[in-house]
């Protein structure tokens, strides 16, 4: 099983995790910018007055109000990257991280403009009445090639498939199994209850909604999505007055460093441009999953007569994500001042590399060593062999790195007893170590934790842990919700309506079962699934750019007939 695993990480590593995704993701957004000439910017506020319903017909046909489409889709992208993967972000790229990921919002809302406007245009409805939506209808309908012989290449369906496969994959990877871990051990850090217990109430709850179908979505969603919206802006606005006087020098330092990349500060290492970049792009594409395809399946169910009035709403989708929401997150985090303090916490096994000489934090040179070890492929010699722990400290010279931070105080701790023996280290990673010995001591710390800690430096003090929990679970089960409708639609496409029950079947299962066992697996095939769904999609809505500009200028004219006295963003 960690063979597979490996090969995962080791694949995403040349996918998602490598450069070429991060310019193509990018780069769509920039061609869509400037080829449509800015409608994030000059359609915003006419993407609201739609959301409101102004310009609403008896006779659209759909499943869904614009509102609660656009709830659902938030719903999907809201989660636990809100949370957690800023503070990801933040914690390997610095506060330039931030940026990208705003960035990447920017573009994004263009991007999910145009791909929702292409997934509403060529959506279906199933045999049940429904509506059955989202790229995989585009491409199977529009990216087939006709040979000059009049022969025509199933190219189309064949990426819809491969689309609506990689989606399915993707509703378990990132939308289901990861969000309800996130909730279990939340709520047990918090409030001590077990993992199983978790699990199954919200099992049981999930089943409920999700068995009325997207109708039955939408009505949980547009009253869940703005309760936990508001929820964490308390909170988030506790924590940012409490620490007004940093809030200045906190927004700056998201711009300071874009071009020079971060210095080292405190218990942070600093990380380079490219690094940065690179990790803001991913959460960003993270947390509003713009040109992955997924929205768009919810905004394909919106009641309208046209496809351009949906892609519109789907703008503010990213603008409320990222924009809003994760940029409150990123400066609780840096004003706080805790995301390059190192705190005292127990360390994950996966997070600790041993290198085999002694660094000091306060030496420059050494600080710079490590830092491209990190940061680059300028690797130091990492230890092989087997540490000496005496009376629960290491006696060999090594320096242990947990969490892209020098560890101090570490103290290995067996059965509340100071650990005297040897523990094996292979390439640097600490292997065969007993289930009962602990690892602890100083460092800084990441995800979750790390916003957890920022929340507690507010007017709510140690309270503040209570809103990160109580929002990674409305945030992360909001989430489920969502995917479990985009993994449905998708077994729609591939089989037919009549098979969606077997899925939602197994969907609650497994959400249960990954509340209290070990989905690292999955959550690592996710990384993959999220490229096998954008690839194809950024390359359909590229090889499609014209017909998005030509019905964006129907839209208008035929807006213009229906509303001669509403003025218009100026058209293309």
């Amino acid at each position: 099983m960690q063979q597979v695993n490996d090969f995962f990480i080791n694949l995403h590593s040349i996918l998602g995790g490598h450069p070429w995704f991060v310019f193509f993701l990018v780069g769509t957004g920039i061609f869509f910018t400037f080829y449509l000439g800015f409608p994030q910017i000059r359609y915003f506020n006419h993407a609201i007055k739609i959301v409101k319903g102004k310009f609403d017909k008896k006779t659209d046909k759909g499943d869904t109000s614009h509102f609660q489409a656009l709830a659902t889709a938030l719903s999907g992208t809201v989660g636990t990257g809100n949370i957690a993967g800023v503070a990801l972000a933040i914690h390997l790229g610095g506060p330039a991280a931030l940026f990208w990921m705003l960035l990447t919002a920017f573009l994004g809302m263009c991007t999910k403009f145009v791909e929702v406007t292409l997934s509403h245009k060529y959506r279906d409805f199933d045999e049940q009445g429904m509506v059955a939506g989202g790229p995989m209808y585009y491409m199977k309908k529009r990216l087939n090639i006709t040979l000059k012989n009049k022969k025509v290449l199933q190219t189309g369906k064949w990426l819809g498939i491969f689309f609506a496969a990689a989606t399915i994959l993707s509703s378990f990877g990132s939308g289901s199994l990861p969000q309800i871990v996130s909730i279990s051990d939340s709520i047990f850090a918090t409030f001590g209850i077990k993992h199983i217990v978790t699990g199954a109430v919200l099992s049981l709850l999930l089943a409920l909604i999700i068995i009325g179908g997207i109708r039955r979505i939408a009505k949980v969603t547009e009253k869940l999505v703005p309760a936990m919206a508001i929820i964490y802006l308390v909170g988030a606005l506790a924590v940012i007055f409490y620490n007004l006087e940093n809030i200045i020098p906190s927004f700056l330092s998201i711009f300071q460093y874009v071009f020079t990349g971060t210095a080292a500060t405190g218990g942070f290492i600093g990380a380079s441009v490219a690094f940065a970049l690179n990790q803001g792009v991913n959460r960003g594409l993270f947390s509003n999953e713009a040109g992955q395809g997924s929205a768009p399946i919810a905004h394909s169910a919106a009641r309208a007569h046209e496809p351009v009035s949906e892609g519109m709403v789907a703008i503010l989708e990213p603008f409320i994500d990222t924009i809003i929401i994760c940029t409150l997150t990123g400066l609780v985090l840096l004003s706080s001042g805790i995301w390059n303090e190192k705190v005292q916490n127990k360390f994950q096994i996966t997070d600790i590399e041993v290198l085999a000489h002694s660094y000091n934090q306060s030496n420059a040179i050494h600080i710079d060593q490590i830092r491209h070890h990190l940061n680059t492929d300028e690797k130091l010699t990492v230890f092989n062999g087997n540490l000496t722990i005496t009376n629960g400290k290491l006696a060999d010279s090594v320096t242990i790195i947990h969490a892209r931070s020098i560890a101090e105080d570490v103290l290995f701790i067996n059965k509340d007893e100071p650990y005297s023996g040897p523990i094996k280290v292979s390439a640097g990673k600490i292997v065969e170590l007993p289930s009962s010995l602990k690892i602890e001591g100083k460092s800084l710390v990441h995800s979750a934790q790390l916003t957890t800690l920022a929340f507690t430096k507010s007017y709510f003090g140690g309270w503040g842990k209570y809103i990160v929990s109580i929002g990674i679970m409305l945030f992360a089960f909001s989430t489920a919700i969502s995917w479990s409708y985009y993994g449905d639609r998708s077994v729609t496409f591939l089989f037919g309506s009549k098979y969606v029950i077997f899925y939602r079947i197994v969907f609650v299962v497994a959400f249960f079962f990954a509340s209290f066992t070990d989905t690292t697996i999955i959550w690592n095939l996710s990384l993959l699934t999220v490229v096998f769904m954008a690839v194809p999609n950024l390359f359909g809505i590229l090889l499609l750019r014209k017909e998005v500009k030509s019905t964006i200028k129907q839209y208008w004219v035929d807006f213009k007939a229906e509303h001669p006295d509403v003025k218009i963003p100026e058209k293309l």
